[in-house]
């Protein structure tokens, strides 16, 4: 890849309480899913680094767990030092609240970010609000909490200011070469995407409660010719869980797989063959060594 003198490559972590649209903003302004979403808070539980690259540019976009003001168990421990290692080192940091919220949540999240790296603030979800002239006040009261390099309202759902977004944050990124090769979008493997497009329908289709805990394990993922062929574990932690998720006749299970597999097939860009099972595993998620085995930090 041919580069010009003035090419900016640098790491921009994305960062917020849980529901405020993370990872909709990385995945429209990557226009690809890589990261997955729902109406739940804290569906995303891992570290996952999304790469655009333009003619002058790299960005690698850091999407983290939303912050947890309160944990009861390892698994939320994990996920907060997710978020505390992923603001170091990185050249721009995206601070993300809703439009019109801003609490004392977000200031816990505001409290831990480092005072030597750019803070953008990205107002989020401008599409919903009725009048935009709410506007004003509300950037003129979050203006006197922190010295914002940047401060941006979008609505990462509908790509508004996006560019403009992007615009903003190269400016702060490094003069270096690439570290991706241009087609590339992202670091984790199509495998661990597979797990996640699984989970994801967990959280979508499943009650409140039960997806928070179950986690996935793909047990084999194969290509065979153009034909990914995957084996997938739901771990829950008690049986009544399997039972629910498993559904009347397993009709919940072959809607939750269905749906799971479309999604891989418009990642992969060919076939997939899935088989997903129920497992219980008690405790799962408060168990170090469990954790350790299914990749949280």
């Amino acid at each position: 890849m041919t580069v010009d003198n003035d090419f900016r490559t640098g790491y921009i972590a994305i960062i917020g309480r849980p529901n405020v649209g993370k990872s909709t903003l990385l995945n429209k302004l990557l226009q690809q899913k890589i990261s997955i979403t729902s109406r739940k808070a804290q569906t995303t539980r891992f570290r996952i680094n999304g790469i655009l690259t333009d003619e002058h540019s790299q960005f690698i976009f850091v999407d983290t767990p939303g912050f947890q003001t309160q944990y009861t168990n390892r698994l939320n421990a994990s996920m907060n030092r997710v978020v505390t290692q992923s603001i170091q080192d990185v050249d721009v940091i995206l601070f993300v609240i809703e439009a019109m919220h801003f609490d004392q949540r977000d200031r816990l999240v505001l409290n831990i970010l480092p005072k030597n790296v750019p803070i953008f603030l990205v107002i989020n979800k401008i599409d919903q609000l009725a009048d935009k002239n709410q506007m004003l006040p509300f950037l003129a009261k979050i203006s006197e909490v922190f010295e914002f390099k940047a401060i941006i309202p979008v609505s990462a759902m509908h790509r508004t200011q996006l560019n403009e977004l992007l615009s903003s944050i190269r400016a702060y990124l490094p003069i270096n070469q690439p570290l991706y090769d241009k087609e590339e979008i992202t670091d984790r493997s199509e495998r661990f995407i597979a797990g996640e497009f699984i989970r994801e329908k967990l959280f979508r289709l499943i009650g409140d409660e039960i997806p928070y805990s179950t986690s996935v394990v793909v047990d084999q993922f194969k290509l065979e010719g153009n034909l990914h062929k995957i084996y997938a574990t739901i771990l829950v932690d008690r049986p009544n869980q399997k039972a629910i998720i498993i559904g009347k006749k397993g009709e919940k299970l072959k809607i939750i797989a269905s749906q799971a597999r479309k999604d891989m097939e418009l990642f992969f860009g060919n076939k997939v063959y899935l088989e997903v099972w129920v497992k219980v595993k008690n405790g799962w998620a408060d168990s170090e060594s469990v954790l350790r085995n299914l990749g949280y930090e």
